[in-house]
């Protein structure tokens, strides 16, 4: 199993909350930004971002029992949208954080937008990363993603869907991640993601657990309490040629939340991936405004 995590991301460090153990990075200082991924991937994703980033805030980087972590939470936890919106807020309140920046990407940004809602205390606003809109199914549509939740109905079908992901030329087709990052992502990365959810039992029963619960009902929800309730900033950071999370959904929704939308060109949705200079520089933007 590939339990590397990128040295920039800073030190590594656990918890213990109330639903299990978690991993997290840590590095930096000033304002604090909490950076959530979405599944089948990791701390990782961010590790191009933080290091422009941490001379001005510190950035906190968690590894979400999303199928690409190395730590399972116990056995029983709560792994469902809400389950994992309260893992955000537990997370926070262990670390005795306040007037947090959640920045989520992919499904990330899904968690990101429940937690805000349902645990707001220790939340200073959003930052809404190519993910999931009151239009966007969860899974999303485009890509053919919604057969992650079918498969995880089963334990046996669900180990078998991933099989395929140990030969690397799969690492490109659209409905694995050839749709989310525009650019190839390094060997070592992609082994930290996908070798968890192969090797490991433990992993893949977390990883069941999270995808098989997923729905659109639960962003829905989310986005009309944001748009009512949630009285704090949100910005949109958005990969101008998403394949998955379309721009124009993203256009409409920005206009509901009353909240600016920054596009990030040259990138699919893992924008700190393909332009992580473009989106430090934005984020640093929206923070300082």
């Amino acid at each position: 199993m590939n339990d590397w995590r990128d040295p920039e991301l800073g030190e590594s460090r656990e918890v213990r909350l109330p639903s299990g153990r978690l991993r997290f990075h840590d590095r930096g200082a000033g304002p604090v930004i909490v950076f959530a991924h979405g599944y089948l991937v990791n701390a990782n994703l961010f590790r191009k971002v933080v290091p422009l980033l941490a001379a001005r805030f510190r950035c906190i980087t968690p590894d979400l029992p999303l199928g690409a972590h190395t730590v399972p939470v116990d056995r029983d936890g709560d792994l469902t949208p809400p389950g994992v919106a309260r893992l955000l807020a537990d997370l926070l309140a262990e670390l005795d954080l306040r007037e947090v920046t959640l920045f989520g990407n992919d499904s990330g940004g899904a968690y990101s937008q429940l937690a805000a809602v349902a645990h707001p205390e220790r939340i200073g606003g959003l930052v809404l990363s190519s993910c999931e809109t009151p239009e966007d199914t969860w899974p999303p549509s485009p890509g053919g993603f919604g057969l992650l939740k079918a498969t995880a109905a089963n334990p046996v079908t669900y180990r078998a869907l991933y099989q395929v992901l140990r030969l690397e030329r799969t690492w490109r087709w659209r409905n694995t991640y050839g749709w989310l990052a525009k650019h190839p992502i390094e060997a070592r990365v992609m082994n930290s993601y996908v070798r968890p959810v192969l090797e490991r039992a433990d992993i893949r029963h977390d990883g069941r657990k999270a995808i098989g619960s997923v729905s659109a009902r639960y962003t829905r929800a989310a986005a009309r309490r944001l748009v009512r309730d949630f009285g704090k900033p949100v910005h949109l950071v958005w990969a101008a040629e998403d394949h998955v999370f379309p721009l124009a959904h993203a256009t409409r929704y920005a206009r509901e939340l009353g909240a600016d939308l920054h596009t990030v060109e040259d990138a699919y949705t893992y924008v700190t991936e393909d332009q992580p200079e473009a989106v430090a520089k934005l984020v640093t933007g929206c923070l300082a405004g």
